[in-house]
């Protein structure tokens, strides 16, 4: 029977191996990526990442569902804050990133994107990121419907409008790392700010 330092022992190995795979895969990409690339980021053999997954594809659809879990459980937001303020730490999160002590946040993003792209290949990634699409988009309507339900937001459809500022993050995300335009991020936050967020909110 797995005692709770049993169990703790084997989310901290878990945990060890995601974060060996993000640097990894950084270096090697998705199609050269060997068990062994993983296991010598971490110091550890190939036996012991086998022991916890069942093979490459296994590896990878676990390592996509922690990816898209440091991200949706990292939006820290005071229960009672006004949805304007709400909105742009949403925008900000998805658009900056969560703060990580090692491996920063547009190294993670390379990784996601480049799984982003094979996902049009595998279903079952597919389903993935389409989940998490649909979440990210969900959190964003949530807010502007409260935002209009308040009188703070002019009466927009709450719906159209979080899959257009889901959509236009995904894109500045896209061009920074796959065009190499680095201040994409910030001309789409300012962006947003002025035409999308200042249409939206009602003159004080």
């Amino acid at each position: 029977m797995n005692t709770p330092t049993d169990e703790r022992a084997t989310s901290d190995t878990q945990e060890a191996i995601m974060e060996a795979t993000f640097r990894a895969l950084s270096k090697h990409g998705y199609n050269d990526l060997r068990m062994r690339d993983i296991g010598e980021e971490m110091e550890m053999t190939r036996q012991v990442i086998h022991y916890h997954f069942d093979g490459k594809y296994d590896l990878m659809s676990h390592f996509l569902e922690y990816i898209i879990e440091q991200y949706e459980g990292s939006v820290e937001v005071d229960s009672d804050a006004p949805p304007r303020e709400e909105l742009d730490a949403r925008i900000d999160q998805c658009l900056f990133g969560p703060k990580f002590d090692d491996f920063g946040h547009w190294d993670r993003m390379k990784v996601y994107h480049e799984l982003f792209t094979y996902a049009q290949n595998d279903e079952r990634h597919r389903e993935m990121f389409n989940t998490h699409y649909g979440r990210i988009r969900s959190s964003i309507t949530e807010v502007v419907e409260e935002g209009i339900e308040q009188g703070v937001f002019r009466d927009v459809d709450a719906s159209r409008m979080g899959q257009l500022i889901t959509d236009i993050i995904h894109a500045a995300r896209g061009r920074k790392l796959s065009l190499g335009h680095d201040d994409a991020p910030d001309e789409t936050r300012a962006a947003i700010d002025e035409f999308i967020l200042e249409s939206l909110t009602f003159d004080e």
